[in-house]
This record gives C-alpha cells, structure tokens and sequence, in this order.
C-alpha cells in the first residue's frame, strides 16, 4: 500500500498485526471504528503487515463483509479511494457463528488462517466494540481459546455500569490479561484539545504560573448535544447521562485539566498524575447536583413508559487538594439542549485591587479549549476600547488548532487506536483511577435528587442556573 508516513507522530513502527474486532457489524464499529481504521491505512500509520478480522454471531463471507466495509465508509468515510481501497480490502477477513467459552465459532480458524498469511508472531489487537455485558464472556473466552497471550485488549466505556460491576469485570478481566495488555478507551482523551491542555498549561509559562487556585475562580466543562437518543434508545434507557458522560468523560477532562505536573506525556508518568487527582475528587453531594429528563422523553420508541432515566446532568465537584481547594468544577451535559457543543473554560479571578479593580466587566479573563473538531483555543482579555476617555471592554482572541503550519490533526479514534498499535497507553484509563471515579459518583447513585422536566431546545432545568450562582454559565443563558 501506498502510502506517506506522517510527521510529527511516534517513531515506533507498529509489527506485523492482526486486528480482530468483535461486533464488526454494529453500530459503533461502523460509526467509529471501521471509519478509524481505514484513515490509519490512509495516513499510513498502519504495520506493512497487518489483517482485520471481524467476528459477530452471522455467517457473513470475507467478500460480504468487505462489501459491507466499503459501504460503511461510503456512509461515515473516509470514501474509499479506488488504488487505496483495492489493497485494503484484500486484508479484511470475517469470522462468524459468534465467540464465547463454549463455542469459538470460526473465529479460531480464520485466526489460524491470517496467522500463517502473515508469517512469524504476530501481534494481536482484540477491540471490543459490543456492550459493555459481553465484555466478561469474551475476556474468558479469549483465555479459554488461546488468544490472549500477549495480546492487547481494547475495551469501550462504560467499562462497568456499576460499582459492583466494575469490580466484577475488574477480577475478571485481570485473570485473564496483565493490566499493561488492558486498554480501556475514552474518546475524549485522545482529542486534540484535549491533548493541547497538556501544552498550553506546560509549554507555556504564564499559564502555568497562575494554574491554580489563587489565580483561578472557576472552571466549567459543557459536553452538551442538540441531538436526542432515538438511534440507542435501549442503551441510553439503561445507562442515562450520568453514566454515559459523567463518570466517565466529564470526570476524565475534569482530571486532564487538574493534574499535578506529570515527570513526561509518556504512560508511565501522564497515567498515575491522571489518577492521582481522580482520587482527590470529592465526594459528589446531591444537593449539588441537577439531574433532568427532556419532555417527551418516554415517548421515543425503546424507552420504558414509566422512565426515570437521566437525560441532563449538572454537577458541582470539588477537589481535595492544595492547588484547587475551593475552586469549584462545574460539570454539565445533556441531550436536546439548545446547543452541540464541547467546551472547557477556566475563569480567572479578578483583580482584587488596583486602578481599574472597580471598572471590570463581570468575567475579566477566561481561558477557553473547544474539544470539538480538531480544537480551538480563546483567551478572553479585558482591553480599552479606542476612543476618548477610559471605556473597558472585552475582546476574544482565537486559536484554531488545525490553522497552525503543518497541522495535520488526528480523529481521536484514529490517535487511539494508532496508539493501540505501537503499545501507548498514556491516553486510556487505569482500575484505580476508574474505581475512585465510582466512589465520588456513589452518593448521586445510591440517593440521587429528583429529576426535572426541561423543553428540548432548551439548556435543561432552572436549577442548573442556580448551582453556578452568583455567576452563570458561560455557553447560553
């Protein structure tokens, strides 16, 4: 295949690799991950050798199964390119009749048959792109049939949907696969503003001289959505906004954004600093937190009648610890809501005194990272307006990510899986991180505040304006 290697990425080349992907016929391996493999091939970030497998309970040809791909990519792209597309195809192969302790389906010969295709001791990506209750089945099955040893394993959120069942799939998980083997995915952290957290905060010292809570009033993390849930409406019934983001993705940037200084970027020092701050998290109170359902909500087909189920969820979260004691971490996401948009703003504090103490405008400075797309950053400033006399106003400056020279951003599927390829595990999540990240979601879980109504098209419930108070949320209202 070829293809131009990209700059700017890791050096380690990825060997020879046989990417099984279970659910190879679902909706997040269409949406995402098939879409994600084929832009590896086309940036040429995949091994010289590699095949992908895919493994679901029909009995689908190799030849219907590469169909069915290209007609994936023609939906959700990249669009196949014809001279790309013709050496691609060649290496996707499918394996039916489902996988499980008791019965491997195909999946063992076809395994057998890429093995050999490829030659020597290939290394093996299992990615696991079903619901989160099939992952304990096919953890053991992986072990029951020989095809965990040094293998990597990637698993989607929610990675448990529980405490209980958290620890459950923990135990059995790590019978099977040593933790350096486990990759437990979160989108968010590979996003390219994500990532630039990392460097503006580091890379730069007049931020970080002031990443603190003697400089910094607040911050607020909004991950809201105008779409609703009618595509995974049985899903999302039984998981809900609390669990679906809260725990994982907002919590998750919650830490990226309050981390101690990491030694390095690399897995063995950015993953212990993630954590280490996850478990300074509070507690959530539930009289701090706003849980709303959009009107209409029941009536979408899949839904229980009756449903109690979250749709909005705002939160209040704390973190025990020197540099953020007191600085409160507004969470906030949502479906039907007025606006799609992912956004973290970090609020500076005012001037406490001086010449001009008196004349700011309600927010001085805020420093904002928008996660959508391939990122953006703004630094509101607060700047005398040309004119006679002294008139205060305040003006936004913008960074888009992906207009900086030579930028060539990554999907964050692509970024992850990439780094699945080559064994970095910095940007996925570790057991004691996730576990703390349950313990502070307990009481909202265990006693959770009634929900509230709120009119699609709106910013969800009253009351979130009131947890922000005496100041407001900086995306509508």
């Amino acid at each position: 295949m070829a293809t131009t290697k990209r700059a700017g990425v890791s050096r380690r080349e990825p060997g020879p690799t046989i990417f099984v992907l279970f659910g190879a016929t679902g909706d997040l391996a269409k949406r995402l991950v098939l879409p994600a493999f084929y832009q590896l091939a086309l940036t040429g970030l995949l091994p010289d050798k590699w095949l992908l497998v895919g493994n679901g309970r029909g009995d689908v040809a190799h030849e219907d199964f590469r169909k069915h791909v290209r007609d994936v990519l023609m939906d959700f792209g990249p669009k196949p390119d014809p001279d790309t597309w013709q050496s691609f195809e060649k290496r996707l192969l499918f394996a039916g009749g489902g996988f499980n302790t008791d019965d491997p389906g195909s999946l063992l010969d076809v395994v057998d048959m890429a093995r050999k295709s490829l030659g020597g001791d290939p290394q093996f990506v299992h990615y696991f792109a079903v619901p989160p209750t099939a992952f304990g089945e096919l953890t053991k099955a992986l072990g029951k049939h020989g095809l965990a040893r040094g293998a990597r394993v990637v698993y989607e959120k929610p990675f448990g949907t529980s405490p209980q069942s958290f620890r459950a799939l923990d135990r059995t998980v790590h019978a099977v696969l040593a933790e350096d083997q486990v990759y437990r995915i979160d989108h968010f952290l590979g996003k390219e503003a994500t990532q630039d957290l990392h460097v503006l905060r580091f890379a730069n010292e007049v931020f970080s001289g002031i990443w603190n809570h003697r400089h910094i009033e607040s911050v607020q993390i909004d991950v809201v959505e105008k779409l609703g849930i009618t595509d995974r409406s049985k899903f999302y019934d039984a998981t809900g906004a609390v669990l679906d983001m809260l725990i994982t993705h907002l919590f998750q940037i919650a830490a990226e954004v309050a981390m101690e200084p990491p030694a390095s970027l690399d897995a063995a020092d950015l993953q212990p600093a993630r954590e280490k701050v996850i478990k300074s998290f509070r507690r959530l109170d539930p009289a701090e937190v706003v849980l709303g359902q959009f009107a209409g909500y029941r009536d979408v087909p899949g839904v229980a009648p009756k449903s109690q189920q979250n749709t909005f969820v705002a939160a209040r979260l704390w973190i025990d610890n020197p540099r953020w004691r007191g600085v409160p971490f507004y969470l906030r996401t949502g479906k039907r809501l007025a606006e799609t948009k992912q956004r973290v703003s970090v609020l500076l504090r005012k001037p406490m005194d001086g010449p001009l103490a008196g004349m700011l405008p309600a927010e001085p400075n805020v420093l904002s990272f928008s996660l959508a797309g391939d990122g953006e950053i703004d630094l509101t400033v607060v700047a005398k307006r040309p004119g006679a006399g002294l008139s205060l106003d305040v003006a936004t400056a913008m960074i888009p990510l992906s207009k900086l020279e030579d930028a060539d951003p990554l999907p964050a599927y692509v970024r992850l899986i990439h780094d699945v390829l080559i064994g970095d595990r910095s940007l996925f999540t570790r057991p004691d991180g996730l576990a703390a990240t349950w313990k502070v979601a307990g009481p909202l879980l265990t006693d959770p505040p009634k929900i509230v109504s709120y009119a699609p098209g709106s910013w969800g419930p009253a009351a979130a304006r009131t947890l922000v108070a005496p100041g407001r949320w900086l995306l509508g209202q």
